[in-house]
C-alpha cells in the first residue's frame, strides 16, 4: 500500500484519494490525454480538471480508455468562475458531463467566488444562487460531493449561513510558505477538506535553497518535500506534471518529515516569493 491508496473522508462520508492529479495548463488533445493516461498508469485514482481548463474531453477519454472502472476513479471538475446564475450553472454542468462523457461527478466546485476578470469583487447573491443548483444536483445523485475554490472566510460564511448543505471541500492556493492559515483554520473547523492547488508554486519553489537542503537530507526531490509537507499538514495536494518521470515521482511520497523539519518548513516566509499570490487570500 502506498500513499496513492490512502484517502481522506469528506464530511458526508465520501472517501477521496489523498493525492490528486492536476491538469491546469495542460492543453486539450494529446498532451492532456497522455498526461492523464500516464497518471492512471502510475496509480493515481483522483483526477482534477475544470471547464475553464478546456481539457475535459481529453481527460474523460483518457479515463475511459484506461479500462479502469468509472467508480474506481475520483473525478473533480469546476463550474466557471464567471457563472453566477442558476440557468447557466445547470447548463454548464450538463456540458461538463458531456465533455467528460460521464453520468456523474465525484466532486464539483465553484471555481471562484468572483469572475477572473474582477478578482476580489463580492457576489454573495450569485454564489448563493449557484450553490442552490449544486445542492439540487447533489441531492439528485449527479454529484457525490460539492465544494468551492478560492473562497475566503467571507465567501464561505455566506454559503454556510444561507444554505442547507455545507461545502465539503475548499480548494485554495497552498504551498510551503503560503499556507493561508486563516482560511485553512476556518475551513477545517467547518469540516471542509482543504485541497492545495499549485502545491509546487508552478515550479517556482524548486530552486529554494532551504528546500534543496532538506531534499538532500531525505534523499528525495524538492517537489517531493513540498508535496509531503502538504500531506503532513492534512491538506490534499494536486500536483501537475506532463512527463511520466515527474508524474511518478510526485506520487513517491511514502516518507514522513521529522517534526523539526516540518516546523522549519512551516516557518518559512515564502518558498516562492516571486510566484503569483491570490490577492484575496494571503
Amino acid at each position: 500500500m502506498t500513499v496513492l491508496d490512502e484517502t481522506y473522508t469528506l464530511s458526508n462520508g465520501v472517501k477521496i484519494p489523498k493525492i490528486g492529479f492536476g491538469t491546469w495548463q495542460i492543453p486539450n488533445g494529446k498532451a492532456a490525454y497522455d498526461a492523464v493516461s500516464g497518471a492512471l498508469k502510475s496509480g493515481y485514482t483522483h483526477i482534477d480538471t475544470a471547464y475553464a481548463y478546456g481539457n475535459e474531453e481529453s481527460v474523460g477519454r483518457a479515463i475511459k480508455d484506461s479500462g479502469i472502472d468509472r467508480d474506481k476513479v475520483f473525478v473533480t471538475s469546476k463550474l466557471p468562475a464567471e457563472v453566477k446564475n442558476a440557468e447557466d450553472a445547470r447548463r454548464h454542468f450538463v456540458e461538463t458531463l458531456g465533455n467528460l462523457d460521464m453520468d456523474y461527478l465525484d466532486l464539483y466546485l465553484i471555481h471562484a467566488p468572483w469572475p477572473w476578470s474582477r478578482i476580489g469583487e463580492r457576489d454573495d447573491a450569485g454564489n448563493l444562487e449557484v450553490w442552490k443548483v449544486f445542492e439540487e444536483l447533489y441531492k439528485a445523485g449527479k454529484i457525490r460531493a460539492i465544494g468551492v475554490s478560492n473562497f475566503d472566510v467571507h465567501d464561505l460564511t455566506n454559503i454556510l449561513d444561507n444554505t442547507d448543505v455545507a461545502p465539503m471541500v475548499n480548494q485554495i492556493q497552498y504551498y510551503v510558505g503560503f499556507t493561508e492559515p486563516k482560511i485553512v483554520d476556518f475551513s477545517t473547523r467547518h469540516d471542509m477538506l482543504v485541497e492545495a492547488y499549485s502545491p509546487l508554486a508552478t515550479g517556482d519553489l524548486l530552486n529554494n535553497p532551504q528546500m534543496k537542503a532538506m531534499a538532500t537530507k531525505y534523499g528525495v526531490s524538492v517537489a517531493q518535500i513540498a508535496l509531503r509537507f502538504v500531506l503532513d499538514n492534512g491538506v490534499l495536494p494536486l500536483p501537475k506534471a506532463s512527463s511520466q518521470e515527474h508524474i511518478a515521482a510526485n506520487a513517491a511520497l511514502d516518507f514522513t518529515l521529522d517534526k523539526s523539519d516540518l516546523e522549519t518548513l512551516r516557518g518559512l516566509d515564502d518558498s516562492a516569493p516571486v510566484h503569483f499570490h491570490n490577492p484575496t487570500q494571503g
